[in-house]
């Protein structure tokens, strides 16, 4: 039975039954892959490895944050 399939069985069942109807396959494989990175950095960080991508802007900006740091001025536009 293809996933396809597998699909429409269940859509069919959850009718059936009155309860909501599961989601489509695929319907959530980005978040999921988001999800396994950002759990990956995460681990590497705890593990004392350099952290790379989204946990390292979100370490740079809690850094910046620290009070024996200066925060950054920003230019307005226009002024």
């Amino acid at each position: 039975m293809s996933i396809t399939q597998q699909y429409a069985l269940d859509v069919h069942r959850a009718r059936r039954h009155g309860e909501p109807a599961p989601p489509a396959p695929g319907a959530h494989d980005w978040q999921v892959v988001r999800e396994l990175r950002h759990r990956r950095e995460l681990e590497s960080v705890r593990a004392g490895r350099p952290a790379r991508g989204r946990a390292r802007r979100v370490l740079g900006r809690l850094l910046r944050r620290l009070p024996h740091r200066p925060p950054r001025r920003r230019l307005r536009a226009g002024g």
